[in-house]
């Protein structure tokens, strides 16, 4: 039963990972249906603990109170090299113990580099903030990193990605102890989606690839001016005057890809372009940017940025950010 939480503060702890976490679990939500929660914070010196932003919080309690927690929270944190210096040690082995207990474990964004140090990640899958994915690779070859997700949950240790995505991961967890009322309770209060689609992937920039060559800089520049039409290999290598084969592979050496991939990665870009600046129809883009049909470019937008376009322009549409 998740009951008892323990939110763990280190030095450099990030306000707003900090604050998503008291925010879902912290709060008496019975009053409206929701659910109440034994909410604490701890670290290994109590005291003032500085925030990232440079200001102190003081936190009263030591890791002893999260001995009996039945979740254990790492919001993000800055430090210089993320993940470079070593985490104190009571704190990776409070983790330790929670995990190896049955306890759910939870990270936000950098987070996950905590989890990690303290091992309970080894073999398991896993994310992290889009831009620290890398460098968790780097520093623990171990955890299968997935890039593409808001979270993961490999048994009870979740991991999300950036900022906002802890809220999924938290509600996440309380859907799954306590059911959809209790999580749509608190997501009814917090003024968020219960449960939100698509991954990290819609919102990583993906500059397009530079071509190295003026040969292939021209047909590139060529393909963007014609993303409605049906390119062909055959047609654009005889633009490049070249043989299809050696256009496929001086295109690979230059771009990193293959035409069809480029192509189709930029006929997306275009469409998330259409999407949120304009007030098009789907079908309509999906004839401008060369997917054909509505169903096909949802298709495409389902496997490359794990959500629809409907969605995407609902996210990041003018009227949204408006």
């Amino acid at each position: 039963m998740l009951n008892k939480i323990v939110l763990i503060a280190m030095p450099g702890v990030a306000p707003f990972e900090f604050g998503v976490v008291c925010e879902v679990f912290g709060i008496d939500r019975s009053d409206s249906g929701g659910p109440s929660f034994e909410f604490a914070i701890a670290t290994a010196e109590p005291g003032p603990v500085r925030t990232s932003l440079g200001y102190d919080m003081v936190i009263d309690q030591d890791l002893s109170i999260a001995a009996d927690a039945d979740l254990i929270a790492v919001p993000a944190h800055h430090i210089r090299g993320m993940g470079d210096e070593q985490t104190d040690a009571r704190v990776l082995q409070a983790i330790r113990d929670a995990q190896q207990r049955g306890a759910w474990v939870l990270s936000v964004c950098s987070g996950a580099f905590v989890l990690a140090e303290a091992g309970i990640l080894d073999g398991r899958k896993a994310t992290t903030h889009w831009m620290h994915v890398d460098r968790l690779r780097r520093r623990h070859p171990s955890i299968d990193v997935d890039a593409d997700v808001l979270f993961v949950q490999d048994g009870k240790v979740v991991t999300s990605a950036g900022t906002a995505a802890g809220i999924d991961a938290a509600l996440h967890i309380v859907r799954t102890e306590l059911g959809a009322a209790a999580t749509n309770a608190i997501a009814r209060r917090m003024v968020v989606p219960p449960q939100r689609d698509g991954g990290q992937s819609q919102y990583i920039e993906s500059p397009i690839p530079e071509c190295r060559t003026d040969s292939l800089a021209a047909v590139t520049e060529w393909m963007l001016e014609h993303l409605d039409e049906d390119l062909t290999v055959d047609q654009l290598a005889r633009r490049a005057l070249m043989s299809p084969r050696t256009f496929a592979r001086k295109f690979r050496a230059e771009s990193g890809t293959t035409p069809a991939a480029w192509l189709n990665r930029q006929r997306i870009l275009r469409a998330q372009q259409l999407l949120e600046q304009t007030d098009e129809g789907l079908e309509q883009i999906a004839q401008l940017t060369g997917f054909g049909a509505a169903a096909v470019m949802r298709h495409h937008f389902l496997k490359v940025l794990q959500t629809t376009p409907t969605n995407y322009r609902r996210a990041f549409g003018e009227r949204a950010a408006g």
